[in-house]
């Protein structure tokens, strides 16, 4: 039975993905996880009790797993600038990931605190692992930096998203010639 209940959830959660990488936040209902799942509606209150319950366990599960690939690619660079590189890179290879459509819709959606503290967290281990590449690097406030660069990363990612004009290898080019050698490009 816990087996078949684990499968449940696994299913939800899998339809809860898809549902918010297609629509964002707003196409994630108990309705849509119903008919996507085959469950009754009855049946997926079992399981969460509300949207934001379900978006806190995608955090849980799917964030964790998206920041061990950025860190893996991290690792496996041997200077610091090119963990820097890597960690532009790998976060923008994601982007066409179900599962990162799905974190970025959650993080871009009104959340509750429990789950924005969960994704602050996983959010967190990347910059602190970044953080650390750009103090060798030689930055005075790595810490800043670090943060500018998300959003370097982050302004990237939605310029991929919406199907810009350039292709997505050079929208990541650029974003890491600008993480790397900053506006003087």
């Amino acid at each position: 039975m816990a087996e078949h209940r684990s499968m449940q959830r696994a299913a939800l959660l899998d339809a809860a993905r898809s549902l918010l990488s297609e629509g964002g936040t707003e196409a994630l209902t108990f309705p849509a996880l119903a008919e996507r799942t085959g469950l009754a509606r009855s049946s997926v209150y079992e399981y969460f009790r509300s949207r934001a319950a379900v978006v806190e366990e995608l955090c849980e599960v799917d964030f964790p797993v998206w920041a061990a690939d950025v860190s893996a690619a991290m690792a496996r660079a041997d200077t610091a600038e090119a963990k820097v590189e890597a960690y532009v890179r790998q976060q923008l290879e994601l982007v066409g990931d179900r599962r990162h459509r799905a974190v970025v819709a959650i993080s871009a959606s009104e959340l509750d605190a429990g789950a924005r503290e969960k994704i602050r967290a996983a959010h967190g281990g990347l910059v602190a692992m970044i953080v650390e590449a750009l103090g060798e690097l030689g930055h005075e406030q790595p810490r800043l930096a670090a943060m500018l660069l998300q959003g370097v990363v982050d302004a990237a990612v939605r310029r991929i998203e919406l199907g810009a004009a350039e292709d997505p290898g050079s929208i990541a080019d650029a974003a890491v010639s600008m993480a790397l050698r900053g506006v003087r490009g």
